[in-house]
Parts: structure tokens; C-alpha cells; sequence
């Protein structure tokens, strides 16, 4: 397989026990895990392996972990993309493995940004959902005329599973109002990708134009304009705006849709974007294999399948 994709998960994607397994079998995993250890100062290794879960869920200490088991899961890998997507946090791994971003700076980026997001908001003020079953126009044009509060799309994901966030009595009172027939209040504290990060998005604005960005060894499609970024500015840019405005994943895979591509790769924890790919990929002209990486036994199946005939 030639044209292949890779996608970097966000958080939500997280589990304790995450990335031992590649850092028993690599030597260059275990060397990328004790690199962060050392950049952040405490052992982030420990609780990527070990937990306790509420710690690593922790928007500070879940970036950075995330970040670091796609790193490794993506070197291990050996080759580059003809193109990468990342959710959210995720677009940090597919800069890193384009070599836009060094693997130092990101992990410091992203620790940084989880603090300055928890810290924008008070804890149990605001608050995330999924909504499921509704399409996302639907949802738009309900929170047009929504008054109650802050709500506002924070993730398209798919046709008809969007995340809405805001401040915590407004988004009940907004799924109360859209009756969907699933919905799932997220395990997060902090309304992310709305109006009211914005205070951390100045924040880590700060902090980008304080790092060296190169331009990708391939396009990087991001979150905020759904459309393949070229040069070390334009990814920049992108991930000052990424923090409080919508996760334009839906249109980032429509990007993807007409590339041809041969197979489209998970890289790193969990399975949530073949997931939600799984359903859309139903109407592209080519469906390409999906595969992922997050463990020795699932690398050496992608490894093969990769090497492999269509």
C-alpha cells in the first residue's frame, strides 16, 4: 500500500496502561516516554502506565501523555503519510511526525495548553456533551436561537454526531431541549474549543510564537480550517485558533475522501476515529483499510497489512 493516512486521536482517547506495552518492546519508545519525563519534571510514564485514572485524566497530564504514545506509535511505523489529520490535541502528533514541530517543544506545548484550558474555566462550570442521532444542522440552527446560556459546537464529528460545550446549565438545558436520542455528558470539566477558552488561547499564543515550526514533510489537515497545512506559519496559526473555536473533523475526512487512499491509520491510543471513519467512508468513491497502532501486536498487523497487496 502506497497512499495511506494517518490519524492522531485527542483526548477522550486516553487509558491507563497506554504505550507500556511499546515501551517494553523499543528501545526508541522507552527513550521518548523518559524524554518527557524529563521535560516536564514528574513521571509522566508512570502515569501513562500505571495511573491512577483520575490523575491521568487530568487535562495537563493527558496531553502530553497522549502526544507521547502516538510519537512513538508513529516512529515505529518507519514511513511517512501521504497525509495526516489530528483531533484536536492529535494535530500536535501529526506535526511532530512531520517534522513541523520537535518532539521537546510539543510535549511542553501541550502541557502547557491543558493547564491554560483547565484554568480558563472554574472546575464544574462548564461542561461537554455528545449528542448523537441529531444531525449537526439541526443542532446549529437550535443553538442560533438558544438563549439560556453558552452553548456552542465545540467537535463536528460526524453527519449526526456533534459534542456541544459551554457552561454546564446551559448545555443541560440545550439537551433537554434537542430530545436527541443519545446523548453523553463527557468526562471533561472544562467546555473546550468554544468562546469561553479564549483566555487560553491567548495564553498559548504566547508560547507558539516562542517555538521554531518547520514546514511538514506532508500536508497536516487541522482542526480549524479543515484544510491541509504546507508551512511552518500556516501550522502555527492554526494552532493558536484551534483552542476555542469548532473541531472541523467531518470536512477534515472530506479532505481526505478524494485522495485515493489505499488504507488510513489510527496512530495511537484507542479506536475512536476509525470509529467514527468506519461510518463515513461508506460513501467515498474508494474505502480505504483501516488499521491502527497502539501496542506491539496491532503494530506488527499494520506493519504486515501495510506491506502487503491491496
Amino acid at each position: 500500500m502506497s497512499r495511506i493516512a494517518y490519524l492522531f486521536p485527542g483526548q477522550g482517547s486516553q487509558t491507563v496502561g497506554m504505550g507500556k506495552d511499546l515501551f517494553d518492546r523499543s528501545p526508541q519508545a522507552r527513550e521518548l516516554f523518559e524524554r518527557a519525563d524529563r521535560i516536564l519534571g514528574y513521571g509522566l510514564s508512570r502515569l501513562s502506565f500505571e495511573g491512577p485514572e483520575e490523575e491521568l485524566r487530568l487535562t495537563r497530564n493527558t496531553q502530553p501523555a497522549l502526544l507521547v504514545v502516538s510519537t512513538a506509535a508513529g516512529l515505529l511505523l518507519g514511513r511517512d503519510p501521504v497525509v495526516a489529520a489530528g483531533h484536536s490535541l492529535g494535530e500536535y502528533s501529526a506535526l511532530v511526525a512531520a517534522g513541523a514541530l520537535s518532539f521537546e517543544d510539543a510535549v511542553l506545548l501541550v502541557h502547557k495548553r491543558g493547564c491554560y484550558m483547565q484554568e480558563a474555566v472554574p472546575v464544574g462550570t462548564g461542561a461537554m456533551a455528545a449528542v448523537l442521532g441529531v444531525p449537526g444542522a439541526e443542532i446549529e440552527r437550535y443553538l442560533a436561537g438558544f438563549s439560556a446560556g453558552v452553548v456552542e459546537i465545540a467537535n463536528w464529528n460526524g453527519e449526526d454526531q456533534v459534542v456541544i460545550a459551554g457552561e454546564k446549565k446551559a448545555v443541560e438545558e440545550a439537551l433537554a431541549g434537542l430530545k436527541p436520542p443519545r446523548s453523553v455528558m463527557l468526562p471533561v470539566s472544562a467546555p473546550f474549543h468554544t468562546r469561553m477558552m479564549r483566555p487560553a488561547e491567548d495564553r498559548l499564543a504566547a508560547d507558539l510564537d516562542a517555538v521554531a515550526f518547520g514546514d511538514p514533510r506532508f500536508p497536516v489537515v487541522c482542526n480549524v480550517d479543515a484544510r491541509p497545512v504546507l508551512t511552518g506559519a500556516e501550522a502555527r496559526d492554526a494552532l493558536k485558533r484551534q483552542v476555542s473555536r469548532a473541531v472541523l473533523w467531518t470536512k477534515s475526512m472530506d479532505v481526505l475522501k478524494g485522495l485515493d487512499l489505499d488504507a488510513c491509520v489510527e496512530v495511537g491510543a484507542g479506536k475512536v476515529l476509525s470509529g467514527l471513519l468506519k461510518r463515513t467512508i461508506r460513501g467515498w468513491p474508494k474505502s480505504p483499510v483501516l488499521l491502527n497502532v497502539e501496542n506491539g501486536e496491532s503494530l506488527e498487523r499494520t506493519r504486515t497489512a501495510l506491506s502487503g497487496p491491496l
